[in-house]
């Protein structure tokens, strides 16, 4: 087990949902484990009991990607554990495809609205028709000016032009809007929605007081660290500060709320785990900071974050992660931007100490 893995408390040990089974995890809480085409490769979604307009029924969380293996799974999740009752509601934490991926199929199925943040709304729409700065080839010249100039990268890259579609093939065209504080009630318990950003938009995380859980999404993950990216669409973004800002709303939640991420097992140690991210992106930034004592460019940080090989998909993560450490030391004051003659002949944007 990871060190600080340790820290943290799994009341569920090393039980994991069977494909296609529901693992119950609190009164009216369901888990279910959907297979992922990528390294990462599962996500958690959660049923929960729920009755609307007289009707019972349930309210899925998060939905999975468009993959025939999921849809399988869902399959006999409707015919099992649901025992054919119908999915009254289609929430989701965020637009990430693993998320989002069959909220329309799921939404059509049993004619259920779809509830998610209009940051997230927005973005997954704009994705799934793969608009011009959010798709695959717009990547490419936002990462060309933070160093990447491997020709071969390129053209992986250039290729992912429908990879959000491919998983995302549709998105449901009407939502109603998560906010902030937003109460919403499911089954007998009510949940208080806490948005989250630097991940995503407007990341939506939920947290039921009766119950002591916490439906954390991406925001707060037991054994990974959640991507922070700056994406071509927002090249001057700062999603590092807006992601540790976030962290700060989960502090008036008990220390022993049951956990619920996305990824990994459902954990108590909240407050620790919390602990453990910002010591971790102290570190990197350090690492960053010490670095740039010469000028660096964003692919020149990969290696030093990354010691691993990765990818195009893991490589577009790490270069945007990258990016966002330097951005955050950037506008801190404690890195200056240098292009050209002033760092290197060429244009790739580089980071050196003020």
């Amino acid at each position: 087990m990871n060190p600080l893995e340790s820290e943290l408390s799994y009341p569920f040990a090393d039980l994991l949902p069977a494909p296609g089974s529901v693992q119950e995890v609190a009164p009216g809480v369901g888990w279910l484990r959907m297979p992922l085409p990528f390294a990462l490769d599962h996500i958690n979604l959660w049923l929960l009991r729920d009755e609307r307009e007289g009707r019972s029924g349930y309210t899925v969380i998060d939905c999975g990607v468009a993959t025939d293996a999921t849809r399988a799974n869902w399959e006999q999740v409707f015919a099992g554990a649901m025992d054919q009752q119908p999915v009254l509601r289609v929430l989701a934490t965020h637009c990430h495809p693993d998320h989002v991926g069959l909220s329309n199929w799921l939404c059509e199925r049993f004619e259920a609205p779809f509830w998610l943040t209009a940051g997230e709304f927005g973005f997954a729409r704009m994705m799934a028709a793969a608009l011009p700065g959010v798709d695959g080839p717009s990547a490419i010249p936002h990462f060309e000016r933070h160093g990447l100039q491997d020709p071969a990268m390129h053209e992986q890259m250039r290729s992912r032009r429908n990879y959000y579609p491919s998983l995302v093939p549709a998105v449901p065209a009407a939502y109603t809007r998560l906010q902030d504080g937003q109460r919403v009630a499911i089954g007998d318990a009510t949940w208080r929605v806490i948005t989250g950003f630097g991940h995503s938009p407007e990341h939506a995380s939920l947290y039921s007081e009766e119950l002591n859980v916490l439906v954390s999404g991406d925001m707060v993950l037991p054994r990974i660290s959640t991507n922070v990216s700056v994406f071509a669409v927002e090249p001057e973004g700062n999603p590092l500060q807006q992601y540790l800002d976030s962290l700060d709303k989960f502090a008036g939640l008990p220390a022993d709320v049951l956990v619920l991420p996305s990824h990994g097992k459902p954990f108590r140690g909240l407050h620790t785990r919390i602990a453990q991210l910002r010591a971790h992106h102290v570190a990197r930034l350090a690492e960053v900071l010490e670095a740039c004592r010469t000028p660096q460019s964003a692919m020149d940080i990969v290696p030093i974050m990354f010691r691993r090989q990765l990818d195009a998909h893991q490589l577009s993560f790490a270069l945007g992660e990258a990016l966002a450490h330097l951005h955050k030391l950037w506008n801190d004051g404690m890195l200056r931007r240098v292009t050209g003659n002033d760092g290197g002949d060429d244009a790739v944007i580089r980071f050196a100490l003020t």
